[in-house]
């Protein structure tokens, strides 16, 4: 059984997370915002916390006495750019202050390459608007790549579409390196449920260290 400390615990990402690591026996601190707007998320192995992931102090705080860390927080309420490099910098002072060594980041799939230092936000046709929130993810890309630290950090991507918020966990992915992964003509659409079963399965047994990973049927 591990302590697993759940940032953005209130999101689509963040709740499959959290019951993802509570089915298979973990102790999960869930944190938000404003607790009071996400009651349902305390129970049994759930511990819900006040925090903020843009502050090393809030981080170290509520990170203290776990073992890993999984960020899947987002906020629209200001620049992707600001939010997500002020996330990576905060996450990785706050741990190191709490102890934790483990940071397991959600990223985004238009990160990933489609040839060879070639984002998927790069592409021609690409619109304006996702570009710059994925220009944040790459941002916090940056943050990690260049960081001195001891904190053991990976980011996974999901692939550059839509994700499935109401697909069954099946348990099945497959894990590659910073390109888009080739899928199958048949191949469903990936699932917060199965991103969650790939997070919490580098939390059990972390084989992916220090990189952007792309995660897909």
């Amino acid at each position: 059984m591990s302590r697993i400390v759940v940032f953005g615990a209130g999101g689509r990402a963040g709740r499959r997370v959290v019951a993802e690591a509570v089915t298979r026996g973990h102790q999960v601190t869930a944190v938000v915002r404003d607790p009071a707007r996400h009651q349902d998320l305390a129970g049994d192995g759930v511990v819900l916390a006040a925090g903020d992931v843009t502050s090393a102090d809030s981080v170290a705080a509520v990170a203290a006495g776990h073992d890993a860390a999984i960020s899947a927080a987002a906020r629209l309420d200001m620049s992707s750019e600001e939010f997500f490099a002020g996330a990576a910098h905060a996450l990785l002072d706050g741990l190191a202050r709490s102890g934790v060594v483990r940071l397991l980041l959600i990223g985004i799939g238009t990160t990933l390459e489609i040839a060879p230092g070639v984002p998927v936000h790069d592409a021609p046709d690409f619109p304006a608007e996702g570009r710059a929130f994925s220009l944040g993810h790459a941002a916090e890309l940056d943050v990690l790549r260049a960081a001195d630290t001891e904190i053991d950090w990976l980011v996974l991507a999901p692939p550059p579409v839509f994700l499935d918020n109401d697909a069954p966990r099946t348990g099945r992915y497959r894990i590659g390196g910073g390109q888009v992964l080739p899928a199958d003509d048949d191949a469903a659409t990936f699932s917060y449920a199965d991103l969650a079963v790939a997070l919490v399965d580098e939390v059990e047994t972390a084989k992916h260290h220090r990189m952007l990973a792309a995660v897909a049927y």
